[in-house]
């Protein structure tokens, strides 16, 4: 597997407390543990698997959890200094944050406990743990059941504006080469 594009969950985490204050919203600790998981699945769908974070999210009768980081931060935010992340990076979180900041911890909820990534670790029993492979195949495949609809990678990630020769600004996004199965 290849190696995490952040150094730790935690930096995430903080990256989501600290952009949910700038728009003067406090942010509750079961939505951010679902902002997370949403960010490692959409991240893995966008670089063929590769997680955002070094994270183990488990299937627990709230919904997906990041053990470590639920228990770190039961009394609050825990005293550490944030680590500075690559500008892809931020603008990827910034676009998970302007998709699924909005909706409630409870919407997020109920809609990730329907997908079969959490049903089927959840079905195995509590604190199952949710493969990183089914999370980038169920948010990278296109959505059959309404119940299980989950936004596809373009509706999530927001371009990029750049400026073209002629000065205009230009929407962008990242090339993402789909993998060829090759016939024999």
């Amino acid at each position: 597997m290849a190696a995490a594009a952040v150094e730790s969950v935690f930096d995430v985490a903080y990256w989501f407390i600290d952009r949910a204050l700038e728009d003067n919203e406090y942010l509750q600790p079961q939505k951010m543990q679902r902002l997370l998981y949403l960010a490692q699945a959409y991240f893995a769908v966008a670089h063929h698997g590769r997680p955002l974070m070094p994270a183990t999210f488990v299937a627990l009768e709230v919904g997906p959890v990041e053990p470590n980081v639920y228990r770190a931060f039961e009394l609050g935010r825990p005293p550490m200094e944030v680590r500075p992340m690559a500008e892809n990076v931020r603008h990827f979180l910034d676009s998970i944050w302007r998709r699924f900041g909005s909706h409630s911890a409870d919407h997020l909820t109920r809609v990730l406990c329907n997908h079969p990534p959490f049903a089927t670790a959840f079905a195995k029993g509590p604190r199952s743990e949710i493969p990183l492979a089914s999370l980038a195949q169920f948010y990278g495949a296109p959505q059959l059941a309404k119940s299980q609809a989950a936004p596809p990678l373009k509706q999530v990630l927001r371009p990029r504006v750049m400026r073209s020769q002629s000065g205009k600004p230009v929407n962008v996004h990242a090339w993402v080469p789909s993998k060829t199965v090759v016939k024999k």
